[in-house]
C-alpha cells in the first residue's frame, strides 16, 4: 500500500521559510491532478513522529510564487484527495500589537480579509452549487486547542488569539494601512491567510493557523524601515520550532 493511499494524521502547509519539513521520511511526492489546476507542488508525504503526514510548499519549494498568485483551491483540494482531514497552515505575518514581536509564536482566532481578486470560493465556476459556509469562527476550535497545548508540551511559547489581518502582498504594507487594521481589531498582518481558510471550511476541513511573526508592521516598532535580511532571519528562527510542536501535536 502506498503512503498515499493511507489515512493522513495531519497535512501542513509550509509558508515562507518553510520548503520542506525536516524530519519527514519514507518521502512519497505526489503531484495531484485538481479540477481547479495545479497546486503550488508536489505533495510530500512520509512519516514524522511516528505519524503519516502530508506538507506542501504553499510558495512552491523555490518561493516561485507570490501570494496572490497561489492557486489555494487547487492546494486544499490536493489535500483533501489524499485523505488530509486536518491541516495546519503555517504563515509568516508581522506584529501589530505590541507584544507580538519578532519569533513570536501565534495561534490566531480570527481573521479579517483585506485581499482582493483572489478566487476565494468552490463555487466561483459556473454551475456548482453555492455553499454558504459558518464562518463565524474560522479556525477550527480542536485544532487550534491541540496546537496550543503541544507548544506547552514542547516548551515552546506560543500565544493564544489574535486577529490576523490578510492583505494582498507581495509588497509590505504601508503605516497608514497598518494603522488602519490596528482600529480595525488585527494584531497580526499576513499575506496568505485568506482564501485558505475560508476554502478550507468549505472542504468541511478542520484548519488552525500557527502564525510565525517575522517583524514588527510598520510603524509598530522602532525600526525606521523594515528589513528583509531581518525579517528571515527572524523567520528562521521561529520557523526551527514549527518541527517540535507539530511532533508534540501529533504525539498527543
Amino acid at each position: 500500500m502506498s503512503l498515499a493511499s493511507e489515512t493522513l494524521d495531519l497535512a501542513v502547509i509550509g509558508g515562507s521559510g518553510l520548503y520542506q519539513f525536516p524530519g519527514l521520511e519514507a518521502i512519497e511526492r505526489r503531484l495531484v491532478d485538481t479540477p481547479y489546476g495545479p497546486a503550488s507542488g508536489a505533495v510530500v508525504i512520509g512519516r514524522f513522529a511516528g505519524r503519516r503526514i502530508a506538507f506542501l510548499a504553499r510558495h512552491g519549494e523555490g518561493h516561485s510564487l507570490p501570494p496572490h498568485r497561489v492557486n489555494y483551491r487547487a492546494n486544499l483540494w490536493a489535500l483533501h484527495t489524499l485523505g488530509a482531514r486536518r491541516v495546519v497552515g503555517v504563515n509568516a505575518v508581522g506584529g501589530i500589537r505590541a507584544d507580538l514581536g519578532p519569533r513570536s509564536i501565534v495561534v490566531p482566532d480570527q481573521l479579517i480579509d483585506y485581499t482582493h481578486g483572489r478566487v476565494s470560493s468552490y463555487a466561483d465556476d459556473e454551475g456548482v452549487q453555492v455553499r454558504h459556509i459558518d464562518f463565524s469562527e474560522p479556525y477550527a476550535a480542536s485544532l487550534r486547542r491541540e496546537l496550543i497545548d503541544a507548544g506547552r508540551r514542547a516548551g515552546i511559547a506560543i500565544v493564544d488569539g489574535g486577529c490576523y489581518g490578510a492583505t494582498q502582498g507581495p509588497r509590505l504594507e504601508t503605516r497608514a494601512e497598518i494603522a488602519r487594521m490596528k482600529r480595525d481589531g488585527c494584531d497580526l498582518v499576513g499575506m496568505t491567510g485568506m482564501p485558505e481558510a475560508a476554502l478550507a471550511r468549505e472542504l468541511e476541513l478542520d484548519y488552525a493557523c500557527l502564525a510565525l511573526v517575522a517583524n514588527h508592521a510598520a510603524g509598530c516598532g522602532e525600526e525606521a524601515q523594515i528589513s528583509v535580511e531581518e525579517i528571515f532571519r527572524h523567520l528562521a528562527a521561529a520557523t526551527a520550532q514549527v518541527p517540535a510542536i507539530i511532533a508534540a501535536l501529533l504525539a498527543a
